[in-house]
C-alpha cells in the first residue's frame, strides 16, 4: 500500500474525508467524549473539554516494541481519563497512526484526537505541523500554500479545529497566530523556556484565545537529570500546567511512567511564583543546549529530515 493509500484509510476511518500528505486535525466527532474522572481544562476558543494531561504518540509511543503492547498502553491511558492524543504521519511513517487506528476502532468517541500532515501547499491541508523559521511561514501563507486548504477544511467541516505548531521559534509563532484565524496552537512549554514560546507566542495565544497545548515538557528527557540545568518528572510537568495552557502533551514510554503521569495531573497543583521562578533559574542552563538540540528534531522515523516533527 501506498504512503497516501495508507494515510487516506487512517482519515476516513475518522470520518475525514480527503486524504492529504502533511498538517493537522481535530476530525469531527457525531458527540464529544465521554466525561471521565480527571482533572479538565476547556481548549480556548474550541470550548472542548480535554484532559489536562495528553498522550504523547510519537518516538516514546513507538519504544512499544510490540504492537499489542502499544494498543494495550493507549487503551489503559483512555481508561485512566486521558481524553486527548496527539499522533502524525511522521511518526514511523504511518506506524504511529496505524496503531492510534486500531485504538480508534472501539474508542473514538472517547477522546479528542490531533493528527498532522508534511505537506506546505493548499493540497496538503489541514492543521500545520510544525512551523520552524520564517520561510516555513512564508510557504505556509503563499497564495497555494498549506493555510488555504486549512481554513478550507474547517469551512467544508472536514475537521473541527485547526492550528499550528512550532517547538523552535516563538516570535515566529506569535507572528503566525497574530495574523490567522486559528483555534489551537501547540507549543514547546517547559522550564528552560527554549524558543522564547513563554515570553511570545504564549500571551499571543490567551489574547485571542486558542486552545493552547504545551509540548517538550521534557525537552525528550534532555531537562531530567540531577545535574546542572535538570529537574525532575514532577517539577517539570507541574511548571508547565501551571501556565496558561488547556494540555500537556507527554511521551509515555511504559506503563510505570503513565500510572506516574497521570496520578501527578490527577491531584495537581499549581507551582506558587517561587517555585516558577526557581525552577526557571535552575533550568536556565539547558535552555541553549535544547534550543540547539531541537533544530531538525524528528519525534520518531521519517523518510522526511527537512520537517520538525512535535
Amino acid at each position: 500500500m501506498t504512503r497516501d493509500l495508507s494515510r487516506r484509510k487512517f482519515l476516513e476511518s475518522l470520518g475525514v474525508t480527503t486524504a492529504g500528505v502533511g498538517l493537522s486535525l481535530f476530525p469531527d466527532m457525531a458527540e464529544p467524549p465521554r466525561a471521565l474522572s480527571f482533572p479538565t481544562r476547556t481548549l480556548g476558543r474550541t470550548n472542548a473539554k480535554v484532559s489536562i494531561l495528553a498522550f504523547g504518540c510519537g518516538s516514546r509511543f513507538l519504544m512499544y516494541d510490540d504492537e499489542e503492547k502499544a494498543i494495550a498502553a493507549l487503551h489503559h491511558a483512555i481508561d485512566l481519563g486521558i481524553t486527548y492524543l496527539d499522533t502524525a504521519y511522521a511518526y514511523g511513517d504511518g506506524k504511529s497512526e496505524t496503531r492510534v487506528s486500531k485504538v480508534m476502532a472501539s474508542r473514538r468517541k472517547d477522546v479528542w484526537l490531533a493528527t498532522k500532515i508534511l505537506d506546505r501547499t493548499r493540497d496538503a491541508f489541514l492543521r500545520i505541523h510544525s512551523v520552524g523559521h520564517a520561510d516555513d511561514l512564508k510557504k505556509i501563507e503563499a497564495p497555494d500554500g498549506a493555510l488555504k486548504g486549512l481554513l478550507e477544511a474547517r469551512e467544508q467541516q472536514l475537521t473541527r479545529f485547526i492550528g499550528m505548531t512550532s517547538h523552535i521559534s516563538g516570535e515566529v509563532l506569535a507572528t503566525a497566530i497574530q495574523r490567522h484565524d486559528l483555534d489551537c496552537v501547540q507549543m514547546a512549554l517547559n522550564a528552560s523556556r527554549n524558543g522564547r514560546f513563554e515570553e511570545l507566542a504564549l500571551p499571543a495565544a490567551k489574547a485571542k484565545n486558542l486552545g493552547t497545548i504545551a509540548m517538550k515538557v521534557t525537552g525528550q528527557e534532555f531537562l531530567l537529570g540531577s545535574a546542572s540545568g535538570k529537574a525532575d518528572i514532577d517539577s517539570l510537568l507541574r511548571y508547565s500546567l501551571s501556565l496558561p495552557v488547556t494540555t500537556a502533551v507527554v511521551g509515555m514510554p511504559s506503563l510505570d511512567m503513565l500510572e506516574h503521569n497521570t496520578t501527578l495531573a490527577r491531584n495537581f497543583s499549581p507551582l506558587s511564583d517561587d517555585e516558577i521562578n526557581r525552577l526557571r533559574l535552575q533550568l536556565a542552563p539547558s535552555r541553549d543546549g535544547l534550543e540547539h538540540r531541537l533544530v531538525g528534531h524528528l519525534d520518531g522515523p521519517t523518510a522526511a529530515p527537512h520537517l520538525f516533527c512535535v
